[in-house]
């Protein structure tokens, strides 16, 4: 492939994840404040950002480090909120398979919002695997990119700047209200999201708080499965989006 190809590759990448910029400039800058309000440096939003990388639980690390939790505690509380992470990388599979040398990193940048993006891509066999790959690899990688610069951004301001805190922890949770509309406009198949929210409500009224997160999960995933046939994390994907 060319620079001009390359080129058009990456400005396409740009063009395909540019809501994503938009959402986690919002929620980078906040994750950023949360960190130094908590008494943390700036520079640990950078290290966070790069080298764990994970939108909400960077938001519970930020808690889980001002209530002295132990690491074996923290690192349950991570497993269980990154679960899902284990349905989006089987959905993605067989496409990461074929993407050669960035394979690692793509698994690496799964979040919720790459996994989003790249699931929506349509499966064309006509399209050249190589060029494929590279774009997946683009989008993932301006994600992260979008998230580190965010939330530096927010620690640098809330080392200069006095911010009350009060409601940026919403942030995050209004991002995936704002991915999810416009993944059911997107793929015109509201009833995998109806149930998932159902589950959520269902399981935050009535189980505990630690088990609210996984059993919603649970029950959404078995009950999309029962109801539609298909792998429920499939259910949200479809061939109607182009690739930038």
């Amino acid at each position: 492939m060319n620079v001009q190809n390359n080129k058009g590759l990456f400005i396409s990448a740009v063009k395909y994840s540019f809501p994503v910029l938009l959402g986690y400039l919002a929620i980078g800058i906040a994750a950023g404040l949360l960190l130094v309000d908590a008494g943390y440096p700036w520079w640990l939003s950078l290290i966070m950002s790069v080298v764990m990388y994970a939108g909400a639980g960077q938001y519970i690390a930020v808690g889980l480090f001002a209530a002295g939790a132990g690491l074996l505690e923290a690192a349950l509380v991570q497993l269980v909120v990154n679960a899902r992470h284990i349905a989006y990388g089987l959905t993605m599979f067989k496409r990461f398979n074929a993407a050669g040398p960035y394979k690692f990193y793509l698994i690496f940048a799964l979040t919720d919002e790459t996994f989003a993006l790249l699931s929506s891509l349509p499966e064309d066999k006509n399209q050249d695997p190589r060029a494929k790959s590279r774009f997946m690899f683009l989008v993932a990688l301006l994600d992260h990119a979008y998230w580190t610069f965010g939330a530096v951004i927010g620690a640098l301001l809330g080392t200069l700047i006095p911010f009350s805190m009060e409601g940026i922890s919403f942030a995050l949770t209004a991002l995936f209200i704002v991915l999810m509309i416009e993944q059911i406009l997107r793929v015109k198949r509201p009833k995998p999201f109806i149930i998932s929210a159902l589950a959520a409500i269902l399981g935050v009224a009535f189980l505990p708080s630690r088990l609210s997160l996984l059993s919603a999960m649970v029950i959404a995933l078995v009950t999309v499965q029962l109801l539609t046939g298909k792998r429920p994390v499939e259910a949200g994907t479809g061939t109607e989006a182009g690739n930038g």
